[in-house]
């Protein structure tokens, strides 16, 4: 979704908010705002879905606080996406029918970063996401403190952006999912030798992780070893992903790939294959597993 949607889609909101506010019912909302980082030198939007009853407990009830999902835009969305393609009402829907319970879901602008550091250190995503983003948004918003109440989801590139740092860093993370994750299982000479062919993601790539591959790089950030190196701890988190069994960009692959290293070194998790492929509609079709999953994790009542 471009940028330029940005202005007339918080327009949308504070209407909504507006109505909300005169119609005497709670209703959900989006906050939209943007961060100033100073590690990326850069405004950073995001937008932060806040579950019914949010704003009134602020008055009635000041001490609750709510999970968090952190939620990772694929290649060439951002931050609105996920909220201006039907996630929002789905997550409505769900709340009524009583299938989850409250969290709160934050979306960053993520770029093209696939949610790491650069290889040439140019552009250190991941450094802002943990030592910025994250404080940011827990102490600004009414969020239960520590890892029990923080987990990571994202499609696509999001969707490896969301493995890799729970896999890297799972003291932090009680859950993780992924939709159609972008998990390569190409070496980083196989993925060169395409990129001199023409590949079509091969300028993306060629900018996080280096012209040629940084082989050390490629390893440091790859999730299938970032799981087996700390197995022990990722044993610990609660894993779901899915990926249509004809994705687009051939990503059912390393999702099998994956089910299988997880398989090796025995980590528990839930992995759904299922006939689609790489596109919004496959990603909402699922989109109330993931939803289900995460409330479970959390424990919440429905």
């Amino acid at each position: 979704m471009p940028s330029n949607v940005r202005f007339p889609f918080l327009i949308s909101l504070l209407s909504f908010a507006l109505f909300a506010g005169n119609s005497g019912f709670a209703q959900s909302r989006i906050d939209c705002n943007a961060l100033n980082s100073h590690i990326l030198k850069r405004l950073v939007h995001y937008c932060v879905y806040l579950p019914e009853g949010y704003d009134g407990s602020a008055a009635q009830h000041p001490a609750r606080r709510y999970p968090v999902l952190y939620f990772l835009h694929g290649l060439g969305d951002n931050e609105q996406t996920l909220f201006n393609s039907g996630g929002w009402t789905l997550i409505d829907d769900l709340r009524h029918q009583h299938k989850i319970g409250d969290y709160l879901i934050v979306a960053p602008e993520g770029w093209r970063s696939f949610y790491i550091n650069s290889a040439n250190g140019s552009f250190r995503y991941n450094d802002f996401f943990l030592r910025e983003f994250l404080p940011y948004i827990e102490s600004k918003y009414r969020i239960v403190p520590g890892r029990a109440g923080r987990a990571i989801s994202g499609i696509s590139m999001g969707g490896y952006g969301a493995l890799r740092f729970a896999f890297a860093d799972p003291q932090l993370f009680s859950a993780v999912s992924a939709q159609g994750a972008a998990l390569i299982t190409d070496t980083p000479q196989q993925l060169d030798a395409a990129m001199r062919s023409g590949y079509p993601l091969a300028r993306v790539m060629a900018a996080v992780f280096g012209d040629p591959i940084n082989s050390l790089h490629w390893d440091a950030n790859n999730p299938f070893l970032l799981a087996r190196k700390n197995a022990v701890e990722v044993r610990k988190v609660a894993i779901y992903f899915n990926c249509g069994q004809e994705d687009n960009y051939g990503f059912e692959k390393g999702a099998g790939e994956l089910n299988e290293e997880l398989d090796r070194e025995r980590v528990p998790h839930e992995y759904r294959p299922y006939p689609g492929d790489h596109s919004i509609g496959y990603f909402l079709s699922h989109f109330d597993e993931v939803m289900e999953f995460h409330s479970r994790a959390f424990h919440l009542p429905p």
